[in-house]
């Protein structure tokens, strides 16, 4: 046997080869770009998606020598993918990342309504999702609205494209428009939202019975497959992700340091009390559900500290901050760095970075030491919100290669770290999702167990977690009285025309 699997990042496309007892056999990777045309907003074509992933595709399979046995997919996820009656793009994805929607948002914390749909959704909406990326469509944009028939996400977009259906995996269609305890939409929630007039666009919820689809005749084509090939629609790049490091019992926590830092804990139901927080998704597993934190600071904000310091590439940063000792000499580091603000485990689209503390004796050490610190406690922050203590936490995306990183988020966290095996930790879940979906396996459990690889472990220094404690407990304390100026900051770029929408 032999499988080809997709992971549709938002700034890479990896296609990965698998012999049927899950070694890689090749991997082909397709850089994609994201557009920004205004401040706030983050966008790409779709057309251009498309061909990243059949070049990939096609990469992978003359490397493996033709052929495969299903192809399963996986993608990045919110975002609003709007297609035609045709299924072809009415214009660019509006992405995940993007900020011009946080007015709407705003003004629905502001009368209530998102607290009210956290306890029917179980996740804090934000601006990136398509509940507000459509409500601005309609205000800005109604005439795109009008020619659109179905609001996808990357993976809807890419499984059309490959079986020629017009469906969403039930992952992606967690938030926001699902009552995520019976696994359907919500007409209470599209009222409140008043959003009754997009029930048209949402298309159909696929769950785990109905995963696979055969490749159609034109697909096929293309990327130089047989007709009528399985499909599988995997669960989106967070799920995926947690599967293919093998978190997929209750209590299992994972962090993707990727391009957003997604800090998730697999639990058996939705939790719906409490303060809203994070998102509740549907995993994809039966009985299973996700605690996500996919902040909006993440791997952005390791290439900006590259970029200002001049360093070549992330591991430069790594060896940097190595250079000097934890606490970096009193500076402190609030990572909020996208335009669009934070979503997890904080809504604010206000929120702005800060670096605190700082004199003049600061180095570039200490600057590179604050930056993976400030980091690493989102991280920690982000287990805190999900009220969980996991007895270890796995670890995979680009972050991952830095032992440096990995040591100090075990220190951060004062768990072991464990670090996947795996170049591909989201191509490696749909494999997994693959193999139940078409029969080839019976348990997720089994098949993790049979074909995850955990790679190096890195072990709390109780000294330096000790540290790390207090310095969590500072972190809160500087950012509760920084938030107060962000509405400030906010006027201020305003006033430069400046804010986007992302306010």
């Amino acid at each position: 046997m032999t499988v080809v699997c997709v992971d549709a990042g938002t700034t890479m496309i990896k296609a990965v080869g698998y012999a049927g007892d899950g070694a890689e056999l090749a991997v082909a990777r397709r850089p994609t770009e994201v557009a920004r045309p205004a401040p706030g907003h983050a966008e790409q074509d779709m057309a251009a998606v498309w061909r990243a992933v059949a070049d990939a595709v096609r990469e992978v399979l003359g490397k493996i020598g033709g052929g495969a046995d299903f192809l399963a997919l996986t993608a990045q996820g919110d975002g609003c993918w709007l297609v035609d009656g045709d299924g072809a793009p009415t214009g660019p994805a509006i992405l995940w990342n993007d900020g011009r929607a946080a007015p709407a948002v705003e003004r629905w914390a502001a009368s209530g309504v998102l607290e009210r749909a956290f306890r029917v959704n179980g996740s804090l909406h934000f601006a990136g999702l398509p509940n507000a990326i459509l409500t601005w469509l309609r205000e800005h944009d109604p005439d795109r609205l009008a020619r659109s028939a179905a609001s996808l996400t990357c993976g809807g977009w890419i499984f059309s494209r490959l079986t020629g259906q017009i469906a969403v995996d039930g992952s992606d269609a967690s938030a926001p428009f699902l009552d995520i305890a019976a696994l359907r939409y919500s007409d209470d929630l599209l009222r409140a939202y008043d959003m009754e007039w997009a029930r048209r666009l949402l298309p159909d919820v696929r769950g785990d019975a109905r995963r696979a689809a055969p490749l159609t005749r034109a697909a096929a084509d293309e990327l130089g497959l047989p007709e009528g090939l399985p499909v599988v629609l995997a669960p989106y790049d967070i799920a995926s992700t947690a599967i293919g490091v093998g978190a997929v019992d209750t209590g299992q926590a994972c962090t993707i340091l990727g391009t957003t830092l997604c800090t998730e804990t697999v639990v058996d139901g939705p939790r719906l009390g409490g303060d809203p927080s994070g998102l509740t998704v549907a995993m994809g597993l039966p009985g299973r559900y996700l605690r996500a934190f996919p902040t909006l600071a993440g791997g952005q904000v390791v290439d900006w500290a590259c970029r200002v310091l001049g360093l070549a590439a992330p591991a430069a940063l790594a060896e940097l901050a190595a250079s000097a000792a934890p606490g970096a000499d009193g500076l402190v580091f609030l990572p909020y760095l996208s335009p669009a603000g934070e979503r997890a485990p904080f809504l604010d689209s206000r929120a702005r970075g800060a670096f605190h503390g700082l004199t003049v004796h600061h180095e570039r050490e200490h600057i590179a030491r604050a930056v993976l610190e400030g980091l690493s406690l989102v991280v920690r922050d982000c287990l805190t919100a999900a009220e969980t203590r996991p007895t270890e936490l796995r670890v995979s995306g680009g972050g991952s290669a830095s032992p440096v990183w990995l040591g100090m988020l075990a220190d951060v966290t004062g768990v072991p770290v464990v670090r996947s095996a795996d170049s591909e930790a989201g191509a490696r879940g749909a494999f997994i999702t693959g193999l139940l979906a078409t029969g080839r396996a019976a348990g997720a459990r089994e098949a993790a167990d049979a074909h995850v690889r955990p790679g190096d472990t890195h072990a709390p220094d109780p000294d330096r977690a000790a540290h790390y404690a207090q310095a969590y407990e500072d972190f809160l304390t500087i950012r509760s009285a920084t938030a107060p100026a962000w509405p400030a900051l906010a006027a201020a770029r305003a006033r430069t025309g400046l804010d986007g929408g992302a306010r």
